[in-house]
Order: C-alpha cells, then structure tokens, then sequence
C-alpha cells in the first residue's frame, strides 16, 4: 500500500482484516503530509489477488471514504 500523492517508493506491506484498516493503520504508523484539505489518499493493494481499493482518509476527524475517481 501506499500514499497516493507519495507514490509507491512509500510503499509498504500492512497485515489487516479490511482495506480500509489497512488504509487507517497506515496512515497512523507513517507521517507523510496531507493535502491542502487535511486529507490524504491511500491505495490499498492485496498481494494475493493484486486488487486495489483506494480510500481518503481526513487526517483530523479519522473519517474514511472511497476515493472518487
């Protein structure tokens, strides 16, 4: 997984029963800048079957939601 404004060199592998609790541990585990907005991007990648799940995350309140194309 990785932050989308980061890019993929920030990648790393994060073990958790759901995306989106992949995508809140980490952001919680890696300081990286959010947006303008307080929010940040996060693209969510399974190693098994290679799907992708991208999920912005606001950086003050812990609110996720689906990215919008």
């Amino acid at each position: 997984m990785h932050a989308r404004h980061a890019g993929a060199h920030r990648a790393r592998i994060v073990q958790e029963p759901s995306y989106e609790a992949a995508a809140v541990a980490y952001v919680e585990d890696l300081a990286i800048a959010p947006d303008d907005d307080g929010e940040i991007s996060v693209v969510v990648r399974d190693l098994d079957s290679g799907g992708e799940h991208c999920f912005r995350i606001d950086l003050e309140t812990g609110e996720t939601a689906p990215c919008s194309a």
